[in-house]
C-alpha cells in the first residue's frame, strides 16, 4: 500500500469518490495518515484552527485556503475589492482611474453594495438619491439562495429588521449580517428569461498568483420569465438562477436543469451581437475575475497545503456588461442532469490532475506549475511569475493620451499559452 495515496472526504458525492478510485487511491479515515482530504468549508475551519487544529505534514495537501472567508463570505469580498481599488488609487495606478461622476472606469465589476446593519446609515443616503431602484438583500454565510429577498422601499427594511428582534440598527451582536446590493434590473435576457454564469477557477497558490479557469462552465435559467415589475418582487423564480430554488418551479425542466453551455452561450452571442463584443465580453470576465484574485491575495493565506476550486457567479446586463455577484468555496458537487455528472465528473479529474500531479502521493514543497498536458480542460487564466517575466504585468499604457480598459493579453513563454492582465 506505500506509495498510493491515502484519502479522505466528509463529502459523499459520488463524481468524488468515482475519481479517487480510478487512480486507485486508498480510502482511510481521517484519524488516520492521509495524504489528500477534499473537506467540506466547516472541516478546514477545524484544522487551521488555533485550538483544535494540526500541523499538516509536507505529504498532504487540501482543498481550501485556511481563509478563503476572505473570498467567499459576500461583505467580504466586497470589503476586499473596496479595499484593492483604494490602493490602487493610492497608488496612482490608471486602472483606479474613474469618470467625471466619481465611478471607476475599470473597477466598477460589483454591485453598490453596503453591509447591513453596519451601513444602515451610508445606505439609506444612497437609496435616496435613486428611491425608485430595487435592491437585493443577501444573508453573509449562506448559498443556494437562502434567505434573500428583494426591497424597493426603506419600510421594507425596518419591517425586516423589527422581525429579526433588533430594535436599533447599532445593536448588531445578536443579528445575522446582510449584504445589500443595488439590483442588476437590466439583466441580458435569453429567451425572456433572466440566467447567471457559472464558471469554475482553480488556485493553486496566491503568492504568486497562479490560477486556471475551466472551458466548461454553464449558464442557470431562470424557470419564469424575466419582469423588472415591482409586483413580481417576491417571485424568486424570476429573479434567483440558484438550481435550489428553481428546481421546486412548475416549469423546472429535469432534463436540461435549465442550463446551458459556456460555449453554447458564446455561439449565440456571436450570432446575435458579432464575435468581437462577444470575444471583449469574455476578456472582461475574465479580467475581473483576476482583480477579484488579486485584491485577496495580500489578505489571503497562502498555505502551501492548499489549493482551492472555486464557483463564480456572474451576471451580464444587457449592455454586455459583467458583473461579479459571487464567489463560492464549495461549488455544488451535486449533479442535476447527465451532463451535470460528466461535467462536475471531469471538473474534479482535471482538477487532481493539477493538484496531485501524477496521481502520486503530494509533496507541498513542488512549484505548484504543472506541464500544459495535464491540463485537461482548464487552461491558464493568469502566471503572476511569467506575467512579470513577459513584462504584460505592467501599468495600462495610454494611447493619445487616453488609458487603455481591462485588456486580455496572450502572451507565450515555454511554449505555454498565458492569458496576462494589465496589473
Amino acid at each position: 500500500m506505500a506509495g498510493k495515496v491515502k484519502w479522505v472526504t466528509d463529502i459523499e458525492k459520488s463524481v468524488l469518490i468515482n475519481n479517487f478510485e480510478k487512480r486507485g487511491w486508498v480510502q482511510v479515515t481521517e484519524n488516520e495518515d492521509w495524504n489528500f482530504y477534499w473537506m467540506s468549508v466547516q472541516t478546514i475551519r477545524n484544522v487551521f484552527s488555533v485550538e483544535t487544529g494540526y500541523r499538516l505534514s509536507d505529504d498532504q495537501i487540501v482543498n481550501h485556503f485556511p481563509n478563503h472567508y476572505e473570498l467567499t463570505r459576500k461583505d467580504l469580498m466586497v470589503k476586499n475589492i473596496k479595499r484593492y481599488r483604494k490602493e490602487l488609487e493610492k497608488e496612482g495606478s490608471p486602472l483606479a482611474e474613474k469618470d467625471e461622476n466619481g465611478k471607476y472606469l475599470y473597477l466598477d465589476f460589483v454591485p453598490v453594495t453596503y453591509m447591513l446593519p453596519a451601513d444602515y446609515n451610508l445606505f439609506v443616503e444612497e437609496f435616496r438619491k435613486s428611491p425608485s431602484s430595487t435592491w437585493i438583500m443577501k444573508p453573509c454565510g449562506k448559498a443556494q439562495g437562502k434567505g434573500i429577498f428583494l426591497i424597493n422601499k426603506l419600510s421594507q427594511i425596518k419591517k425586516w429588521s423589527r422581525d429579526s428582534k433588533t430594535s436599533s440598527f447599532v445593536s448588531q451582536s445578536t443579528k445575522e449580517a446582510y449584504v445589500i446590493s443595488l439590483y442588476i434590473n437590466n439583466p441580458l435576457l435569453i429567451g425572456g428569461r433572466k440566467f447567471d454564469l457559472r464558471l469554475y477557477v482553480l488556485v493553486s497558490t496566491y503568492r504568486p498568483l497562479r490560477c486556471y479557469m475551466y472551458k466548461l462552465g454553464f449558464c442557470r435559467f431562470c424557470t419564469v420569465k424575466y419582469t423588472p415589475s415591482t409586483s413580481e418582487l417576491d417571485n424568486m423564480f424570476v429573479h434567483l438562477t440558484n438550481v435550489a430554488i428553481q428546481k421546486h418551479g412548475d416549469d423546472y425542466n429535469h432534463i436540461h436543469g435549465g442550463k446551458w453551455t459556456v460555449s453554447n452561450l458564446r455561439l449565440y452571442l456571436e450570432s446575435t451581437r458579432g464575435k468581437e463584443v462577444t470575444s471583449k465580453l469574455f476578456d472582461e470576465i475574465h479580467w475581473i475575475i483576476v482583480q477579484s484574485l488579486k485584491a485577496v491575495a495580500p489578505v489571503m493565506n497562502n498555505d502551501k497545503h492548499c489549493f482551492e476550486c472555486y464557483g463564480y457567479d456572474i451576471i451580464i446586463d444587457d449592455k454586455l456588461k459583467p458583473w461579479l455577484i459571487e464567489v463560492n468555496a464549495s461549488p455544488s458537487l451535486t449533479s442535476s442532469t447527465a451532463n451535470d455528472r460528466i461535467l462536475k465528473y471531469n471538473l474534479i479529474n482535471d482538477t487532481l490532475n493539477i493538484a496531485v500531479p501524477n496521481g502520486e502521493i503530494p509533496d507541498c514543497k513542488w512549484n505548484k506549475s504543472p506541464p500544459k498536458e495535464v491540463l485537461g480542460n482548464y487552461e491558464i487564466l493568469y502566471d503572476e511569475e511569467l506575467a512579470q517575466g513577459d513584462g504584460a504585468d505592467r501599468e495600462l499604457r495610454s494611447r493619445s493620451g487616453q488609458a487603455l480598459g481591462p485588456k486580455a493579453g496572450r502572451s507565450r513563454d515555454s511554449g505555454r499559452t498565458v492569458l496576462t492582465t494589465w496589473k
